[in-house]
């Protein structure tokens, strides 16, 4: 090749790359819509139109109307005259084991993801790419198989579970709170095996170290822990158990999952929502610290009015074989297996035994959540999590269920998507994200209609910003 035309590709290969560079770290400026307000648990609405918001090195740097905020020279803009910009919506609890459930959920708007791994969701998939931020959650006192720390540091021997989980001592808690923090762990679970005594400890300890606390509690009374300050109380069906009498909670603290834990449980759901200990245990909620993380999207799909959630576009990223306890990908109704023993009857009464079985469920499920109306009452904080992928939750899909969820149990839409972004900045001190703020995190969402008029226009996603960087949706659909 002639030397001058090799001194002309190389200069167009380096004034390329110094283009692409530029462009690069350009700031980025969206213009025209308005910025939703979500602060104070969504009960303010300062909204901003016709807002400049603006980005650079993943950060939101400023935001202000057009009138008062001028584009900088040479940004990149992005043209949003009548949409709307939300954060990017927050799983507070969920499983991420394959790259279809990072795609989904990218898709479905959202940006972080709280992520467990348990017998029940699988492992973490850490290698997902693209992916939402991951806030890893890890248990705290007790053995268990799924514990981070399993494989590191001669943890393996004294984590695994001999049948059902069992405390560790203070020595061993104390190395297990340095340990887990040091992988990076942003969540501690506080499960229903702790004891008051070590729970009260655990969270106090959190506090110091800055880690979060989510608990499910069965030995330690829900009182305790909540006086105690834990973060959230997580999962309808399980906090409700803090309305039970202390004859019914002394035996837990021994066995807090065996028989007298099954009587515990139903007496708490069978409980008439009207008792004057619901209202008094709700009351004690809202005057405290924890704020409620339902997870209805587990429900969902055994209340009434619930739609074929595989009909959803991002569904078809996500594999059945990967969720546990997946509804039926023709009915999107959930699926009821009958025992050994019941496959050997007629057809006519398996299919009673199957109806039986799908009644039932469906009994407890608006059991609780009538229970779950009357604490609400009390208007407590809520924090959105999808709980997937279990009992018929999707990745993504079914955060937006959850939203819909809040929205039917009496909150606004506006405090809806509060509670999946900005209530976790408030409640959780994670404030690098769940505003439009300067010097927030820039994972952003462009709507094209006004979520604060239905919660469904959350899902009317024009534009996703993760990090800074444009995400092309569509393209998530192909992976």
């Amino acid at each position: 090749m002639r030397p001058d035309r090799i001194f002309l590709l190389c200069a167009e290969w380096f004034l390329g790359g110094i283009l692409a560079w530029s462009q690069a770290s350009a700031p980025l400026a969206l213009t025209g819509a308005t910025v939703i307000d979500l602060s104070n648990w969504g009960n303010s609405a300062a909204d901003i139109p016709n807002a400049v918001v603006l980005v650079e090195n993943g950060k939101i740097t400023d935001v202000g109307t057009a009138s008062t905020l001028p584009v900088p020279k040479g940004a990149r803009i992005v043209e949003c005259t009548g949409k709307f910009i939300i954060p990017g919506l927050i799983d507070g609890f969920v499983g991420i084991n394959t790259q279809g459930d990072a795609s989904a959920s990218l898709y479905m708007g959202v940006t972080t993801a709280v992520v467990r791994a348990d017998n029940r969701r699988g492992r973490i998939d850490f290698a997902a790419n693209p992916a939402p931020h991951f806030y890893v959650i890890d248990s705290i006192g007790t053995t268990d198989n799924w514990s981070r720390l399993i494989g590191h540091n001669g943890w393996t021997a004294r984590l695994r579970e001999m049948g059902r989980p069992v405390e560790l001592n203070p020595d061993e808690t104390v190395r297990q709170f340095a340990d887990t923090a040091k992988l990076g762990t942003r969540v501690l679970f506080l499960g229903r095996d702790l004891t008051a005594a070590n729970t009260q400890w655990i969270i106090s300890r959190a506090h110091q170290m800055g880690i979060v606390t989510y608990g499910e509690f069965a030995a330690t009374p829900y009182t305790v822990g909540i006086e105690a300050g834990v973060d959230a109380l997580v999962h309808m069906g399980r906090y409700e158990l803090g309305v039970i009498p202390d004859e019914l909670q002394r035996p837990l603290a021994a066995n807090p999952t065996g028989a007298s834990a099954s009587t515990a449980y139903d007496y708490a759901e069978r409980l008439p929502p009207s008792d004057a200990h619901v209202a008094i245990y709700a009351r004690f909620i809202a005057s405290h610290h924890a704020a409620l993380m339902p997870m209805f999207a587990e429900f969902y799909l055994r209340l009434p009015a619930h739609r074929n959630l595989f009909k959803e576009p991002a569904a078809a990223l996500l594999d059945p074989a990967h969720m546990f306890d997946p509804p039926d990908p023709k009915t999107g109704e959930m699926v009821y297996p009958l025992s050994s023993f019941a496959h050997r009857l007629p057809g006519f009464a398996q299919r009673y035994t199957e109806a039986n079985l799908q009644r039932k469920a469906e009994q407890s499920a608006m059991r609780l959540w009538k229970i779950n109306q009357a604490l609400f009452m009390a208007y407590p904080h809520y924090l959105a999590a999808s709980g997937a992928s279990v009992s018929g939750s999707f990745p993504g899909i079914s955060l937006h269920v959850e939203l819909e969820m809040l929205v039917r149990l009496g909150l606004t839409p506006r405090e809806a998507i509060a509670a999946a972004t900005s209530n976790y900045a408030q409640q959780l001190n994670w404030n690098e994200l769940g505003l439009i703020a300067p010097g927030r995190r820039a994972d952003i969402l462009v709507l094209d209609a006004d979520p604060t008029l239905n919660v469904w226009n959350a899902r009317r996603i024009s534009t996703l910003i993760l990090d800074g960087n444009l995400i092309d949706r569509e393209a998530l659909l192909k992976r």
